[in-house]
């Protein structure tokens, strides 16, 4: 039980020390990105008026046979960068959340970029 809590608090860490350097205004909001182990969930957010404007994640996505959850989480990216387009919202700060930037946080990040999304 211990490695838990100590891995744990690591990882409380990390996200405090990231979320302590990126801010989402109203002209370039945040790119959230929450992994579990079998989800991965991505949220636009506005900081300054505390607002989630664009969210989506897997559990919304039809999974067919042979396809990996690092392929899923760039579907993701590109079904993300579709609805904040739609809202006209082009440019974003990524926020890995505490997660290495590997994977597929990465996947998710490169599908949104491929989708249309800047940052």
């Amino acid at each position: 039980m211990r490695s838990k809590e100590i891995k744990a608090k690591r990882y409380s860490q990390r996200k405090r020390r990231v979320r302590a350097k990126i801010i989402g205004t109203e002209a370039r909001p945040r790119l959230s990105v929450f992994r579990s182990n079998t989800h991965i969930y991505g949220q636009i957010i506005n900081d300054e008026k505390s607002v989630t404007l664009v969210s989506f994640s897997d559990v919304k996505i039809k999974k067919e046979a042979k396809v990996t959850k690092t392929m899923i989480a760039s579907q993701v990216g590109e079904e993300i960068a579709k609805k904040a387009l739609a809202k006209k919202i082009k440019t974003v700060v990524f926020d890995r959340n505490g997660f290495m930037y590997h994977g597929r946080v990465k996947a998710l990040a490169d599908g949104a970029r491929k989708g249309g999304l800047v940052f």
